[in-house]
């Protein structure tokens, strides 16, 4: 049993509404769809079969038509050559033929009419169908895009972001403490030990007597 069990269930069928009550829209969207492909198929070949027959009708009543006017031509010659009763039999056979293409006219117009009612359902059905496929396509983006953000939302949830970022903030410790450790060699490199303020008294005293030689040289 289809979504629809009749083409008039789907030319006046509410496609949202079906959704907002379904627990899985787009598995209900997939049967609207293909149920509706299946209807429109159904259709056009109903269709097709009330030209074809439209067609064969057309082809009987010319034939008729001629056939008739064969009862004509027999009943003005039986007239012709004084044979009344010859002439009434071949128009009472071309009032039965006459009658018979009434009939079938009659049918070809039944069958127009129906004709006409489903081209007028076929256009329904490609609207709704048009409408039933706008839906799918809306609602296989959404779900594209909920899978996604789900994706990253479990991502986030599961702790690997966090992991990452941990792991980032232990290997920027461990280079400051190798960068610590680097400039701790440098430390006290620009401090003097006694050792050294003691040459630099020396160094500073045998300026000072090269000094003093200098100026008695100069006022000698």
């Amino acid at each position: 049993m289809g979504i629809f069990s009749r083409l008039t269930d789907i030319v006046n069928s509410n496609i949202t509404a079906l959704l907002d009550r379904a627990e899985d829209p787009a598995k209900l969207i997939r049967l609207i769809v293909q149920e509706m492909e299946d209807t429109l198929v159904d259709v056009r070949s109903d269709a097709a079969r009330l030209i074809a027959e439209r067609k064969e009708i057309a082809r009987r009543i010319n034939r008729l038509g001629e056939t008739s006017a064969e009862w004509q031509a027999r009943a003005e010659l039986a007239l012709q050559k004084g044979r009344d009763d010859l002439a009434r039999a071949a128009l009472m056979e071309k009032t039965k033929v006459s009658d018979l293409v009434k009939i079938m006219t009659d049918d070809d117009a039944n069958l127009k009419e129906r004709l006409g009612e489903l081209d007028a359902d076929i256009a329904r059905l490609q609207t709704k169908l048009a409408e039933a496929k706008a839906k799918q396509a809306s609602l296989m983006a959404r779900a594209t895009t909920a899978n996604a953000r789900f994706s990253v939302r479990s991502t986030l949830h599961d702790g690997r972001v966090d992991g990452a970022m941990s792991r980032f903030d232990s290997f920027e410790k461990k280079l400051d403490e190798l960068e610590g450790r680097v400039e701790a060699f440098d430390l006290g490199k620009g401090a003097k030990t006694l050792a050294d303020e003691i040459a630099d008294l020396h160094a500073q005293t045998a300026i000072d007597e090269e000094l003093a030689k200098l100026k008695q040289s100069l006022g000698k």
